[in-house]
């Protein structure tokens, strides 16, 4: 089917749809009036971008197929020669409203390069050279780790993860992200996002100090220096002789010196940070609030369909890709 809805062109589908990646369906038709002279009503936004969207969801799968083809070759065939690239991944999850089903998480992940690039210290007023993350690319799911898991997986292949000189994963404290990792890329050098970890040291000087109080700053800052050079599992001990001293919040304060316990291997940062890798998250989690302004806008509840044929749109739009799945969707034989 190459027109839909009252047989709206190539150019305005395209433009409707696009325009629907980022905006609302209602804001979409502003746009097309303002800057194209399209008149369009908003039901007809939306019922091009569930076509379209329906067509993109379909050129992924079909990308998916030959991502995953082309490294099963691999395996009967020479080994490719390694490259230079870094490559990095993380997953973050977010929430959306789905009608009938309530809150739901959206899993969101993010697959990028690793570069050098000069930064401003904002402590030291020094130019360092840091490692940034550049070419970002998203996949997303609505539902469990399983799933999502393949589509990492797959994403994977299509950046060549394979062929890359050397790769990390960046997350926070979620068991289903370190549980993929475990799956999917356990050669990978891990880290849990540097300000997750943190916000975990900050809560544990408010419970063992008091939330705002000179006290819990002190000793927070204390503690980050040792935690950004590795000594994670020093700071548990710490944590815990602190649990034995206020029993109002014993138990509380046990939690996050288990957090710092179970982690501290991922927590080398300072060790990370001078060998060129990112220690944050950013990445997924500024791209996961992306999803989140198109999805969780006050008031918005979505039908499941209608959300994952969307979900295509958003992503190829964010990944840089929307232009060339267009292409393939619309000239596509009609089902």
């Amino acid at each position: 089917m190459r027109l839909n809805d009252k047989n709206w062109s190539e150019g305005v589908a395209r433009l409707a749809v696009k325009y629907s990646a980022k905006l609302t369906f209602g804001e979409a038709q502003e746009a097309l009036l303002e800057l194209a002279q399209i008149e369009i009503s908003e039901n007809s936004v939306w019922r091009l971008t569930q076509h379209w969207g329906e067509a993109l969801r379909r050129v992924e799968a079909q990308e998916d197929e030959r991502a995953n083809g082309t490294v099963e070759s691999l395996a009967t065939g020479k080994v490719e020669t390694k490259s230079d690239v870094r490559l990095g991944a993380s997953m973050d999850g977010t929430m959306i409203y789905i009608r009938g089903e309530a809150w739901k998480e959206l899993k969101v992940g993010c697959f990028f390069e690793i570069e050098q690039a000069p930064t401003l210290d904002p402590e030291t007023m020094d130019w360092i050279d840091l490692a940034h993350a550049r070419k970002l690319s998203y996949v997303s799911y609505l539902g469990g780790p399983e799933p999502f898991g393949k589509k990492m997986w797959t994403e994977s292949k299509r950046r060549a993860w394979h062929r890359a000189g050397d790769t990390q994963v960046v997350g926070d404290g979620a068991v289903w992200i370190w549980n993929l990792v475990a799956d999917y890329f356990y050669d990978a050098h891990q880290v849990v996002d540097w300000y997750h970890a943190t916000e975990h040291l900050a809560t544990a000087a408010h419970l063992a100090f008091g939330e705002g109080t000179p006290e819990a700053s002190r000793w927070f800052k204390q503690q980050e220096t040792p935690l950004f050079q590795g000594h994670a599992d020093r700071i548990a001990q710490t944590i815990l002789a602190l649990a034995d001293q206020h029993p109002d919040t014993k138990e509380k304060l046990q939690e996050q010196a288990g957090y710092f316990i179970h982690y501290h291997h991922r927590m080398q940062y300072m060790d990370l940070r001078s060998d060129g890798w990112v220690i944050g998250s950013g990445m997924v989690e500024s791209g996961g609030r992306r999803f989140k302004d198109r999805f969780a806008q006050a008031g918005m509840r979505w039908s499941r369909s209608g959300a994952e044929r969307l979900l295509p749109v958003r992503s190829a739009y964010m990944s840089r890709r929307f232009d060339v799945r267009w292409r393939t969707a619309y000239n596509s034989p009609p089902n």
